[in-house]
């Protein structure tokens, strides 16, 4: 039987959310920044694990922005 990642108590069919290549619990699938439940595959992925794409995911790893707009105003 596998393990949730989150809690590592065993996940039963009737339970069980496949994401990240692991099987999860559908309450302990959650974003690590804003802990929001996410569904299997609409959630981005970083080091192995979950984040909304908007804002958590895009605030974090996305490109900083600085300046007033324009081509000066990304950083990658």
């Amino acid at each position: 039987m596998p393990k949730c990642p989150a809690c590592n108590k065993e996940v039963y069919f009737a339970e069980k959310v496949t994401s990240l290549g692991k099987d999860w619990h559908r309450p302990c699938l959650r974003c690590e920044k804003c802990k929001k439940v996410l569904s299997s595959g609409s959630h981005a992925e970083h080091e192995g694990k979950p984040y909304c794409h908007k804002p958590c995911y895009a605030a974090i790893f996305g490109p900083q922005g600085f300046g007033r707009g324009g081509t000066e105003s990304h950083k990658y």
